[in-house]
């Protein structure tokens, strides 16, 4: 990782998990991890949360498997789950896997 990059992070404030940082293949494990322990979390008290993106500092594919897995999780613990503030990298990776209708329709 790049002295440039930084470190991403998953915090969680009124009903808002807000993302921020650099995602890629060597921080989207413990950034998954901990995304997931405050959705169930969250699930004891929220029927919804929304995924406050703009603080993503570069986008690889690996972000976007990242909130598929967190949409999955939220599902099954009866979360909606919606997204603000996509980057548009995001959004442009989303469209060559046939997912940008799915990100985008979730106000």
């Amino acid at each position: 990782m790049s002295a440039e990059a930084q470190l991403p992070t998953v915090q969680m404030e009124e009903g808002v998990l807000s993302v921020s940082g650099t995602i890629d293949a060597y921080t989207v494990i413990p950034l998954r991890a901990e995304g997931e322990r405050l959705i169930k979390a969250a699930s004891e008290s929220l029927k919804s949360l929304v995924v406050d993106l703009a603080g993503l500092a570069n986008t690889h594919s690996v972000a976007l498997s990242m909130l598929l897995c967190w949409s999955r999780l939220a599902e099954k613990q009866g979360i909606f789950l919606s997204f603000r503030e996509a980057p548009d990298r995001l959004i442009s990776l989303a469209a060559l896997s046939n997912l940008e209708d799915w990100l985008q329709s979730r106000p």
